[in-house]
């Protein structure tokens, strides 16, 4: 499912107008990247799961095209930990 789809099924279980399940989504998103970008917090909805900013460590990583060891910087990943209901709904 792709986000115009996910737009249209939304639209049609809130009954209410795609453009309407558009700006919910989209505002969503926004939300959820700048709660986790700038302030670095974690974004919990219960029962379907938990987004939040892990730290990956620095580590050596090798150029697949040359072969050449390189370091990888550390950085930060978004990452998403679902939920009971989720969990038990995709069972």
């Amino acid at each position: 499912m792709n986000k115009t789809e996910l737009i249209s099924v939304v639209a049609n279980k809130a009954e209410v107008t795609q453009k309407v399940a558009e700006s919910v989504i989209q505002a969503f998103t926004d939300t959820v990247a700048t709660t986790l970008g700038r302030r670095g917090e974690k974004v919990v909805v219960t029962g379907f799961g938990t987004f939040e900013v892990r730290d990956r460590a620095a580590r050596m990583g090798k150029n697949p095209r040359t072969g050449e060891v390189i370091q990888v910087p550390a950085q930060k990943s978004p990452a998403f930990r679902a939920g009971k209901l989720l969990k038990d709904a995709v069972k």
